[in-house]
């Protein structure tokens, strides 16, 4: 993703773009999977983690990434391709590997609906399946 569709992709999502707000999103862009806050600080040097959290959290308040607990104690982050900046229209499910740790995206698996008890209101869905990663099964 080139600088000009990350600030296109950012006023879509209401969301002024600072110099900081863009290398945020080309390393989210650039990753091949969710990404942790400390992997995000080790892959962007030239900001530090807490102006990384700051972009991470206005983000999210606008629709921009999936906020994804990964299976363990932590959270990842990956880039919403929604068409809608109010509501996520590309949920999909994730695979936690157990072995290498990793957290992968099965977008082509989406989130089943899920019909609540009256009364209850949902905000956000998470669907992490855990196993073993076809990588980490070669190996054995």
């Amino acid at each position: 993703m080139d600088e000009k569709q990350c600030v296109e992709l950012l006023e879509h999502h209401g969301v002024k773009a600072t110099a900081n707000r863009i290398v945020v999103v080309k390393a989210l862009a650039a990753a091949d999977r969710p990404m942790s806050l400390s992997e995000l600080e080790y892959q962007i040097l030239t900001i530090d983690k807490s102006g990384v959290f700051r972009a991470l959290t206005l983000f999210k308040e606008h629709h921009l990434v999936h906020v994804i607990e990964d299976g363990g104690d932590g959270v990842r982050y990956e880039l919403c391709h929604s068409h809608d900046d109010h509501v996520d229209d590309d949920l999909h499910v994730h695979f936690y590997c157990q072995q290498c740790r990793r957290t992968y995206c099965l977008e082509d698996i989406k989130i089943p609906p899920v019909q609540l008890s009256d009364g209850f209101e949902m905000h956000s869905v998470n669907y992490m399946v855990k196993g073993i990663c076809p990588h980490c099964k070669e190996r054995r």
